[in-house]
């Protein structure tokens, strides 16, 4: 059996590709994973690199497309009855999967496609997939980062305008930057005439826009959850009194008025709506998938001339793309990172080359066009993307503006650590405090109370 020599990240590495009689490449055969694109060139970038692996190892990748819900569905389902797909990935299995897999066992150690490469990403997302296995008491890479979600701010420049406000007249403190939102733009806009309101502001406990939205809250106060070892720390008073304030400061925005009262029924697209609609001034969303919309719209071959046109000066001109303003405590807020995870899974057919095709997926000239596909919805995680034009030209004015949240520091989820905090987001038992704030009307120190009770529980099972 014969080997060929392949290059990753630079880095000249022993492949796994072998050569075997045609016969025998004919039949070998992978079965792949993958969250539906939201855009064609992602979808495209994809279907490049298979075209790519196949034609250099002869293995045929048989490909299935879910909708982020349903990858999630399929893939437990799968992995319970011990028939999982060589590889997959879901844009929600960090959030929700890849730390409770690994823990049980269920994936495969990419310490030997991981390792070889470590320096092509960036400080911090790799950290996030060196997990804990329960079964061997030891931690190892079971999952490979490809790329990142960072929460945002849009607003419509126009309708900040038309209420008789600059962008300069928005403050960038905690506190003021809410109080313009909601008791100067919305009273001045209604006072002209307009039925807007202020902010979209996730608050529903199905939306997971919810507790990611709420957590940038808490980072506001400095709250920790859990320590380095994945302890909670939560109930500490320093942080359970930080806990308080990040609820009361959450749920005000929907008690006031500020946004709309559906908003705490909301699913994860209707502040996207909202916001497209005019009915929300300004909204925080957990990916630039507003902006990138309009971006679509603009290079789509089926788009008329005037949707292209009102998509160009929705992007360029209108719509304003910025971070969060400065923690309560003074000081710039981190921005909340969540990395998206692929994994191949322990008990798959075909799991060697299910570790090739993804080795071959990682590689820079792959995984950066993959990234780039998404318009900027997705944040690259390595170095040599995250300084492509594409980011850097200084031509696209969102893009520019993610480039600076990245640069002032990135934090991530508490489930990195702890992986039953999947559990807990899966819950929401965030949405859930603010909800019994903004709905039931208790006070924020009881909703505090219940739900470090609730999550203390869940830690516990």
């Amino acid at each position: 059996m014969l080997r060929s020599v392949y290059r990753v990240a630079g880095v000249v590495a022993t492949s796994l590709f072998a050569l075997a009689s045609s016969g025998a490449i004919a039949q070998e055969r992978i079965n792949v994973w993958f969250t539906r694109a939201f855009y064609p060139a992602e979808d495209q970038a994809l279907q490049d690199v298979i075209k790519k692996y196949e034609a250099k190892s002869g293995v045929k990748v048989d490909l299935s497309l879910y909708s982020p819900e349903d990858i999630v569905t399929k893939s437990v389902a799968a992995v319970e009855a011990g028939n999982p797909p060589d590889v997959g990935f879901g844009l929600t299995y960090d959030f929700r999967v890849t730390g409770k897999w690994a823990f049980e066992g269920k994936l495969e150690n990419l310490d030997d496609i991981i390792k070889p490469i470590a320096s092509q990403w960036l400080p911090g997302p790799l950290s996030t997939t060196w997990l804990l296995n329960g079964k061997t008491n030891q931690k190892a890479y079971y999952a490979a980062p490809v790329e990142m979600q960072l929460m945002h701010i849009n607003y419509w420049i126009d309708m900040l305008q038309d209420a008789g406000f600059k962008e300069s007249d928005i403050p960038n403190d905690w506190k003021g930057f809410w109080s313009f939102w909601c008791d100067k733009y919305q009273p001045a806009a209604r006072a002209k005439g307009s039925r807007v309101f202020a902010i979209g502001h996730p608050a529903s406990v199905q939306a997971s826009d919810t507790f990611y939205s709420f957590h940038m809250f808490m980072n506001a106060y400095d709250v920790e959850i859990v320590d380095e070892n994945g302890k909670l720390v939560l109930d500490q008073p320093k942080n359970k009194a930080g806990l308080v304030k990040a609820l009361a400061d959450y749920a005000a925005i929907v008690k006031k008025g500020c946004s709309p009262a559906s908003s705490v029924n909301w699913g994860d697209v209707d502040n996207n709506l909202n916001f497209a609609n005019k009915t929300t001034a300004m909204t925080h969303n957990a990916t630039i998938s507003i902006p990138a919309a309009q971006f679509d719209t603009m290079n789509r071959a089926t788009s008329t001339a005037e949707q292209k046109e009102t998509a160009r000066v929705n992007y360029y001109q209108k719509i304003r793309t910025r971070g969060f303003p400065e923690k309560a405590t003074g000081g710039k807020l981190p921005q909340l990172a969540a990395v998206k995870t692929a994994v191949v899974f322990a008990d798959a057919k075909n799991k060697r080359r299910g570790k090739e095709f993804l080795a071959f997926f990682l590689e820079e000239e792959n995984l950066q066009p993959y990234v780039e596909g998404s318009l900027g919805r997705w944040v690259p995680v390595t170095k040599r993307a995250s300084v492509a034009p594409f980011w850097t030209d200084g031509k696209d004015p969102h893009r520019k503006a993610v480039q600076q949240q990245v640069s002032e520091g990135i934090v991530f989820f508490p489930f990195t650590r702890n992986w039953k905090f999947t559990i807990v987001n899966a819950e929401n038992v965030w949405g859930r405090a603010t909800a019994r704030i903004a709905k039931d009307g208790v006070a924020p120190e009881k909703a505090a109370d219940e739900l470090i009770a609730r999550v203390k529980q869940i830690l516990a099972q």
